[in-house]
This record gives structure tokens, C-alpha cells and sequence, in this order.
């Protein structure tokens, strides 16, 4: 058995809960924030995390389940989504809904297109449409190397009525 790594950072990552599952969203709540990128490359998201995270905590308001989600809009920049308990004051708060399908991926960073392209041959497989991608960095670089495993979950929206969920985030 695998010991389990205290890093006081990022908890370890279960994959199994999250791969390949549908899990429905109905106004979970987010704080929303920019980050700059550069050819795709983020800029200031340790920054952004850090400022963010200060206000949510201001609130009295806490991250739930780890849970941070990226949306790249362009090559200069993405959307970065931290799950909340509650709105924060001074900060966008933002509600995510609908149904979306999970996926796994492990390795290195660089590898974000290459997994998003295989994430709709899935959604595909399934007889599905995507309509939006969000990616999941389970971990930071410094927890991924103590772990030994860089886990990256994209998140599918699809239109759906007839999706079964095996996992519900509220």
C-alpha cells in the first residue's frame, strides 16, 4: 500500500471517484478570477490562487473538496473557477449548472491539449457534445512531484437529460 504524503499543501488525489463518471452541477458556487497566460503558458496563477483564496477565507467562507477548475478562453489567458461553501464579498461569484462527464489524466502539464482532444473522443463515444471544458489540476507542481503523480481531471458539460449521475457535487 501506497504510504499516504502529508505535504500541508494539496491532499492526495483518488482518482477512481472522478474518472470517467457524470456528475451534475445545480448552482454550485464558484469564485471566478482571470489569469494571464502567455502562449497558453499561466503567468500569475499562484498569484491569483493566493489573492483569491484571502478573500474567500476573508469571508469566512472556505475552498470545498480542493476543487479549482481552469477555462482556457486564448493563448493570453483563462477563467479559474474555486469552488466555494459561500458567496465572497469582493470577489465575482459565480453559480456553475448542468451535467457534465469526467475524466482522469496523468503526466505532465504540456500534455493539456493532447488530453483535451482525447476528452472529446470521449464525450463522442459516449454519443455526446461537448459545449464546455474545465480542467481540474488536482494538485500543485511541488504536492504532484511529492506524490509522485500530476492528476489532471477535465470535465465535460454536455446537454444530457438521460445521464445517470455516479457522482453528485452540489
Amino acid at each position: 500500500m501506497q504510504s499516504q504524503i502529508d505535504t500541508g499543501c494539496c491532499p492526495r488525489f483518488h482518482p477512481d471517484k472522478w474518472d470517467e463518471k457524470a456528475v451534475i452541477w445545480d448552482e454550485k458556487p464558484f469564485v471566478k478570477a482571470r489569469v494571464k497566460a502567455f502562449f497558453h503558458m499561466p503567468r500569475d496563477f499562484g498569484k491569483v490562487v493566493t489573492q483569491q483564496m484571502e478573500i474567500i477565507r476573508s469571508n469566512g467562507a472556505e475552498n470545498t473538496g480542493n476543487l479549482m477548475l481552469s477555462e482556457e478562453k486564448s493563448m493570453w489567458g483563462s477563467d479559474l473557477y474555486i469552488a466555494v461553501d459561500k458567496e465572497a464579498e469582493g470577489a465575482e461569484n459565480v453559480k456553475i449548472s448542468g451535467r457534465f462527464i469526467s475524466k482522469v489524466f496523468e503526466g505532465p502539464y504540456k500534455n493539456a491539449g493532447r488530453w483535451a482532444k482525447e476528452m472529446d473522443a470521449y464525450v463522442k463515444s459516449k454519443n455526446k457534445t461537448s459545449k464546455r471544458l474545465l480542467f481540474w489540476y488536482t494538485t500543485c507542481p511541488s504536492c504532484a512531484k511529492a506524490y509522485g503523480k500530476n492528476y489532471v481531471v477535465i470535465f465535460a458539460k454536455i446537454d444530457d437529460k438521460t445521464i445517470e449521475p455516479k457522482t453528485e457535487e452540489k
